[in-house]
């Protein structure tokens, strides 16, 4: 994956053994190189939905690359912050987006109310089984965005980037 370099700017949660374990067999299970029954695309694009909806760089920057990486078309990836606008999902990954979204932001009353709804909308798509990959998918998903948000995992650059440009003056 990605080579670029972060600093945690508060803690350092691989220090606790149990807070470690909880995150790693969390990714073990549901995480990006995990072997699911979803397909992998929406899989990723699961993960990439949580990450922005909890504005966590770390999980940005890597879950960005990952759905590159899956093939999943570059409008698709570039458009997920309004996916509900675009026509390159088909109902079954709609319905996993919005159940998605309504977990991650379930604290959210507005959200809660209409929850079993996007539950239901869910069932009409997967198996019980891939419902329960799903959730195992956005519950890992909020963990790790909350542990490198209380790290404070902050990316830097491995180059420079160009200085500004500045025309010669007469």
């Amino acid at each position: 994956m990605s080579d670029v370099p972060f600093t945690l700017r508060r803690a350092d949660t691989s220090a606790n053994e149990d807070l470690a374990e909880l995150a790693r067999r969390g990714a073990d299970t549901f995480g990006y190189k995990a072997h699911l029954r979803i397909d992998r695309r929406l899989a990723q694009l699961l993960r990439l939905r949580v990450s922005q909806i909890n504005n966590c760089t770390y999980c940005l920057n890597l879950h960005h690359e990952a759905a590159r990486e899956t093939g999943t078309p570059q409008p698709a990836i570039d458009t997920l912050t309004a996916w509900w606008e675009t026509d390159f999902h088909d109902d079954a990954a709609r319905a996993a987006l919005a159940y998605t979204e309504a977990l991650t932001r379930v604290a959210d009353a507005t959200v809660a109310d209409h929850f079993g709804a996007r539950h239901d909308a869910l069932a009409e798509h997967f198996s019980p089984e891939e419902i329960l990959e799903i959730i195992g998918i956005v519950i890992n998903m909020n963990i790790w965005t909350r542990l490198k948000m209380a790290e404070g995992a902050t990316p830097g650059l491995t180059e420079q980037l160009p200085q500004p440009f500045d025309p010669p003056r007469r």
